[in-house]
């Protein structure tokens, strides 16, 4: 006869509630300090919808009035070192994360005024949502993107579920550095329904992280309520479906929030992480701005009054004046008290200019430094150690095949540095990946390659939240089309985290992506992700050629403080070449093209395995071209210098790829070269690269589909006009 067992998680799910003797035992001075940050969380919000109603803030302003207890509640049971990141709903909890960070021990509300430290937290936040370059990321950042290091903020995101995989991030570095400290990402219910929310906690489970995934179930994301996004509403449960923690509290009682995150600490110190803690609250205003979601039709005044019956700041004062902790004085002196922090904030970024209220000029930013601090400027290669195989006497080699090279040149570099990690599909397993690379690195140092679950999106932000917290991670793609799974986090996140946050911080991380359109693995495997990486400057771009160049590309991309991505084309791997017999340490320049092949009849511009290709052709058709191999093909990384000189000689150009047209960079490229030596061509710019279709299974299809000698040798003729 058929059976049915019930199953139940392997991990706790509970509701945390809290009563009156819990707020009788909780501390006076912590009860009073909590309604002070909370009464200063919903001054400085609604000063800031002041602001924005004044046309004084550009951009929206997602107000939390309404969730102050959740953000007060999670911030008492933090450190300064401990780490936090949002959502584009975040001034609540990085205005008590930014406070707590400059507040004495002892400070007294009732007391003591806002010392210059606390006061300038204050003013530089509303400086950031301002756009002002007084604000924490210099006004880049505005309402949704806002980072403090120092204060425990490694930055927020605007992008749904985008923020979940750098705080496990955040975890993983102080696990594996030893900190003690924990980490928080703080989401809304619509985040629960994102992808990277998913990919972030399992992969948080599968370490045992030490984070908190802190849920504001407010009900609805923008209009949408929470029972038109999931048939589970009871968020809290998606934690004990991965093998973990689940707490659901009510997020309008700031003690029961309390309580909630000090229970999620316990369990993270005692037996690991992570936890998801679900608060239940409530924001009293649309998505952004002034305005009640009443207004817009999606939800009734009779179910926002409810809400407003349960106001956190109304209830707790209540509270405290019960308990005999505060009177009616009292309560107007905090309030009074708050009123002059957040005013003083205003008024020094403010000024009257007749009847209106107007931004003093020297508060905006310099457009002229729109462009700055997109990367960096390599001084931290300044002093290593750079070669080409040409410094190198042919004695002092051996042949080395390309992926042994990246083996061994990647194992060297962990033994010199600790902080280098691996994360990556299969990284652990099949002799050291499905390349090999990894093979050095699993034989000395396993602890430190980490097998990742197929979440590309989720654990490229995992190791961006790590590079931002002290590791510098290499990550795996197994094939280029992969990462477009991880597009969100590679080019909204790594791309733009310097120049979004001001700049002055390093984001250390290198991507390996596996190229192979030539082997037949189809459309959706064989693409050559290049053209898109170059799209986005925060990237620099790496394709060797060489086992040699490889080793030297690979250590500046470890020691460089920008991301970088290393592609890695599979026609190369059985290639083999010369290399210094003992020295894995040298570097090759970012940014340094090499002349392959001098001529005089015309320029090639190419890398990789193209660069044989373009030998063999020239060899065959005599004609007297010169190929450059980029080596680094970011445009705003390339050598520029060399390019230009070529063409000013030869006055002839083609750019050579691989690639399929769409992907390509050759489009790039050729704006690039008609800007700067337009006056020296005497032919168009020519360009060698795959049709419009991405390469296919068929084998015949397939080589149609990509750049190769038969394109390359009818561009050489018509470039040169010469019958070959």
């Amino acid at each position: 006869m058929v059976q049915q067992t019930s199953i139940q998680p392997s991990a706790p799910w509970l509701r945390l509630d809290v009563d009156d003797s819990d707020w009788n035992d909780a501390e006076v001075s912590s009860l009073v300090r909590w309604y002070h940050q909370m009464l200063l969380i919903r001054r400085f919000e609604e000063k800031v919808l002041d602001l924005a109603n004044a046309g004084l803030v550009h951009g929206p302003a997602h107000a939390s009035i309404g969730q102050e207890a959740t953000a007060v509640g999670a911030m008492s049971v933090l450190g300064t070192g401990d780490r936090i990141n949002g959502t584009h709903r975040a001034h609540h909890q990085v205005l008590a994360k930014l406070v707590n960070a400059q507040t004495p021990r002892g400070f007294d509300p009732l007391g003591d005024a806002f010392n210059p430290d606390m006061q300038g937290s204050v003013r530089g936040l509303m400086a950031e949502i301002m756009g002002l370059n007084v604000g924490y990321c210099g006004g880049r950042g505005g309402s949704m993107h806002m980072r403090d290091d120092a204060s425990g903020i490694p930055g927020t995101s605007a992008i749904i579920g985008g923020n979940l995989p750098h705080a496990a991030g955040y975890a993983l570095a102080d696990k594996l550095l030893g900190t003690g400290n924990i980490s928080v990402a703080f989401f809304g219910d619509g985040t629960m329904m994102a992808g990277p929310a998913y990919e972030a906690m399992n992969i948080a489970a599968l370490y045992r992280l030490p984070v908190i995934f802190f849920a504001e179930n407010n009900l609805y994301a923008v209009s949408t309520h929470i029972n038109e996004q999931t048939r589970e509403t009871r968020l809290a449960s998606r934690g004990p479906m991965l093998g973990f923690r689940g707490i659901e509290c009510d997020g309008m009682d700031v003690v029961a929030v309390h309580h909630a995150m000090r229970e999620a600490r316990r369990a993270i110190e005692e037996d690991g992480g992570p936890v998801l803690v679900e608060a239940l609250c409530y924001r009293f205003l649309h998505q952004s701005g002034a305005r009640p979601g009443s207004e817009f039709g999606y939800r009734t005044r009779a179910e926002e009054d409810a809400w407003k019956a349960r106001d956190p700041l109304a209830t707790m004062a209540a509270r405290l004046k019960t308990m005999g902790i505060l009177n009616a004085s009292d309560l107007g002196t905090l309030d009074q008290r708050v009123m002059e922090v957040v005013n003083n904030a205003a008024d020094s970024l403010t000024e009257m200019s007749g009847n209106a209220l107007r931004i003093p000029d020297h508060l905006w930013p310099n457009p002229s430094d729109v462009d700055n601090q997109i990367r960096g400027d390599l001084s931290e290669l300044k002093g290593e150690r750079f070669l080409e195989v040409e410094d190198v006497p042919p004695a002092d080699t051996k042949p080395v095949k390309f992926m042994v090279a990246a083996s061994e040149v990647i194992a060297r570099a962990m033994e010199q540095d600790p902080r280098i990690i691996i994360m990556g599909e299969d990284v652990h397993r099949l002799r050291g990946g499905v390349s090999g690379a990894t093979k050095g690195a699993l034989e000395r140092w396993p602890e430190r390659v980490l097998a990742m679950p197929i979440a590309e999106n989720g654990f490229v932000g995992v190791a961006l939240g790590a590079a931002l917290c002290g590791l510098r991670p290499i990550v795996e793609i197994m094939f280029g089309d992969f990462c477009l799974v991880a597009a969100d986090q590679l080019f909204n996140a790594v791309s733009k985290v310097r120049h979004m946050f001001g700049g002055g911080f390093p984001v250390p991380i290198v991507v390996r992506v596996r190229v192979s359109p030539h082997t037949g693995y189809g459309s959706q495997h064989s693409g050559d992700p290049s053209g898109l990486f170059a799209l986005y400057p925060g990237w620099r771009v790496v394709a060797p050629t060489t086992p040699f160049d490889y080793i030297g590309l690979m250590n500046s991309a470890l020691k460089c403080d920008d991301p970088v991505v290393v592609i890695e084309h599979v026609e190369l791997f059985p290639s083999e070449g010369p290399v210094p017999a003992d020295d894995r340490d040298y570097c090759v320049r970012l940014g340094k093209a090499k002349i392959v092949r001098p001529g005089s009849a015309c320029t090639l511009l190419t890398s990789a395995s193209m660069v044989a290709v373009a030998s063999q052709v020239v060899e065959e058709t005599g004609i007297d071209a010169e190929i450059i191999d980029l080596r680094s093909l970011d445009p705003t990384g390339l050598d520029w210098p060399l390019v230009e000189a070529s063409i000013r000689k030869t006055n002839r150009v083609a750019v050579v790829e691989q690639v399929q047209r769409g992907l390509s960079l050759g489009g790039r490229l050729t704006q690039e070269i008609q800007d700067r030596v337009f006056d020296y061509l005497d032919h168009e710019i020519l360009h060698v690269t795959g049709s419009l279709s991405a390469p296919v299974v068929s084998a015949p299809l397939n080589r149609a589909a990509l750049g190769g000698a038969e394109k390359l040798r009818a561009a050489l003729q018509s470039l040169t006009a010469t019958g070959g």
